[in-house]
């Protein structure tokens, strides 16, 4: 680690531990006073929302409890908020965090972590200032220089993609930023083409088994579509008026034929965006108005068909399929917009949502696409963040994995990985306790193997007992067996969204 526990305490960034409580090694990662982290003592799984001051991070050799399976080697990235304050201000929502990707490197010689902030023109100006100059998603700052478009707010905080030899990290509502894949050393916005220079370009790329990546964009009423070959080149591309609502689209699915995305009801107040608030207090949920289905050909983004759905929140999609005449996929269904964004504000303040406001389940929808008549299905299990494996991903399929949520009481976050065989509708899980936060996880396939589902999940979780960040690896066929490795970092790190592995 590049800057050590004890160089950031002489730093000054150690003054609220006496006061809130709080391990002097946590509050020593943090820039926050102690009117922020007081609340965090009471609620120690959400410290890492404290976030990290903008220095790198790096550890070698690192401790590896159970054994790592030979065949797990390559480099799993993972993005997400990390900076949360500057100077005496500080956000008020999680997505506003500027980004930290981090590499986890799984060699013959052992384990590795670094982390760097991505140095967007965002991070290098506030930096330069030492305070926040432009707006947050859900932080009101007033704009102190010139906004001249969606990337000079730019976080690319979300998600990580590597294709054609390239590593990118990406935001929501903007260009993806090019990192060097082995130091992780930033080197500026991407533009997939001098026409889409600017446009955004969602954290959520569906990337098939062949390497032909699809993805979309959205801004103001329209929406901008992709689809991008193995070697990076934009293969075709359009730009399009919604059809409907688009105040919030994070994710999508892709079938063998089809793009879907789900349109829900949020509606931008213009008024109250003009006088000052910030984009998610802007957002109006209309619960009486329907989710929009809106399927896109992929032979042909001209060929687009809208169905309807009763009102509906998501954030995250596992996979889909079609045979020609019928078209499956799953999703996460998230609470309604008030309530979301309520819990990803409480959050912020070292407070514990309710458990009504963490209720998000598992739902899969079946379309006629003869008659568009849809049929939905849901769980109960409380889940979020959806995987399969990558050799299925737009293909029939047979296994999904989330983190999930078993007999937490109060406490925040995910304690558990669930596994769901959709054929039989068994479920495997496994459950840490209730002192470990556990993230998303993604399937490894085991080299050389076809077999659906055959492989490893890996994913970070935090021990919040320790105060310590950890990767744990499971068999993704036993997962109630437990985790086959942990493999510990000397330090912690903030929780990210969204990963990738690629195999060496």
């Amino acid at each position: 680690m590049r800057m050590q526990r004890r160089e950031l305490f002489k730093a000054g960034l150690a003054g609220a531990a006496s006061l809130a409580g709080l391990d002097p090694a946590l509050a020593a990662l943090t820039p926050s006073t102690p009117s922020t982290a007081k609340p965090f003592s009471s609620a120690p799984e959400l410290a890492p929302l404290l976030g990290l001051p903008g220095q790198d991070m790096q550890a070698s050799s690192l401790k590896v409890e159970g054994k790592l399976p030979a065949g797990l080697r390559g480099v799993y990235y993972k993005n997400g908020p990390a900076l949360m304050a500057r100077g005496d201000e500080r956000y008020r929502h999680w997505f506003d965090g500027d980004g930290l990707l981090q590499a986890w490197t799984f060699g013959e010689a052992g384990v590795s972590h670094q982390a760097r902030f991505v140095q967007t023109a965002k991070f290098k100006a506030e930096a330069a200032a030492g305070r926040f100059l432009v707006p947050g998603f859900g932080t009101p700052i007033p704009a102190r220089k010139p906004v001249r478009g969606a990337d000079d707010m730019n976080t690319a905080n979300t998600s990580v993609l590597r294709q054609g030899g390239k590593l990118y990290a990406l935001w929501e509502g903007g260009s993806a930023y090019e990192l060097d894949p082995a130091t992780l050393q930033t080197r500026g916005p991407k533009s997939w083409s001098p026409e889409l220079a600017g446009m955004p370009f969602s954290a959520h790329p569906k990337v098939e088994a062949d390497g032909t990546v699809w993805n979309f964009g959205t801004f103001g009423t329209r929406m901008a579509l992709y689809q991008i070959s193995p070697q990076g080149q934009v293969l075709r591309s359009t730009v399009f008026e919604a059809p409907g609502a688009i105040g919030m689209v994070h994710d999508f699915a892709v079938s063998q034929r089809y793009l879907v995305f789900l349109l829900a009801p949020i509606h931008i107040d213009q008024q109250a965006l003009r006088a000052g608030e910030s984009l998610s207090s802007s957002m109006r949920w209309q619960g009486q108005e329907a989710t929009r289905v809106l399927v896109v050909d992929k032979a042909d983004f001209e060929r687009r068909r809208v169905l309807e759905i009763p009102a509906a929140m998501v954030f995250h999609f596992g996979n889909a399929w079609d045979d020609g005449q019928t078209l499956q996929l799953d999703y996460v269904q998230n609470r309604e917009l008030p309530q979301a964004q309520l819990a990803l504000t409480q959050i912020m303040r070292g407070e514990r949502p309710s458990a009504a406001q963490r209720n998000t389940t598992p739902r899969f929808m079946r379309i006629d696409l003869a008659s568009g008549r849809i049929e939905l299905r849901s769980r109960e299990d409380v889940v979020e963040f959806p995987v399969v494996d990558p050799r299925v991903v737009a293909q029939r399929y047979r296994h999904v994995y989330y983190p999930t949520a078993i007999d937490i009481g109060e406490r925040w976050g995910f304690n558990g990985l669930l596994h769901l065989d959709l054929e039989s509708g068994q479920r495997q899980r496994f459950c840490f306790g209730n002192e470990v936060v556990v993230e998303e996880h993604v399937l490894v396939p085991k080299p050389g193997s076809r077999v659906e589902g055959e492989g490893w999940l890996l994913g970070l979780c935090f021990d919040s007992r320790r105060q310590l960040s950890f990767a744990s690896v499971f068999d993704a066929q036993a997962i109630s067996a437990g985790p086959i490795a942990k493999v510990w970092l000397p330090y912690w790190v903030t929780y990210g969204f969204h990963g990738k592995f690629y195999a060496a």
